[in-house]
């Protein structure tokens, strides 16, 4: 398939210019079913389906008349979704206190798993509030530590 760092370079001026972030492109799928998918999202870390269809409908200029992409594809634009991963905590500065998910790589308070609200990302640190039975617990982490992290559903 075509180089995704050239169709990156292709759409990111549209995005930008509409205050939009690109999350992930990557394709799927093979043959007849090869999709490219654009997971988008607002600076907030949100998305709506009306953005999503006007996004799409831009990147399938851009693309088509680019002829960037040789082989029949569908696009595919979307959310990257609820529980997104968080590639880097610099993606938790713009929201407002995330309910978020974290595997450590060593353990904290004797604990390698938390679900909580971030309270604080700075100095390449987290530090998260959780319950642990039946109180209310601060930590905190450095990046360095976490083995993954995504954001969570509070129910």
């Amino acid at each position: 398939m075509e180089n995704i760092d050239h169709l990156k370079e292709l759409i990111l001026p549209l995005l930008e210019s509409n205050d939009i972030q690109l999350y992930e492109l990557k394709w799927t799928g093979s043959g007849k079913d090869t999709v490219l998918q654009a997971a988008i999202m607002k600076p907030d870390g949100s998305m709506d389906l009306d953005t999503c269809a006007a996004v799409s409908e831009k990147i399938s200029e851009i693309l088509d008349e680019s002829n960037a992409i040789r082989n029949a594809y569908t696009l595919e634009v979307c959310s990257p979704g609820a529980e997104r991963e968080i590639h880097q905590i610099s993606e938790l500065e713009h929201m407002d206190h995330p309910y978020v998910y974290v595997r450590l790589l060593h353990p904290t308070d004797k604990k390698i798993e938390f679900t909580g609200t971030v309270k604080a990302c700075a100095d390449h640190s987290v530090t998260l509030e959780y319950r642990d039975k039946t109180a209310t617990k601060t930590i905190q982490f450095s990046e360095e530590n976490i083995e993954f992290m995504r954001l969570a559903v509070k129910f």
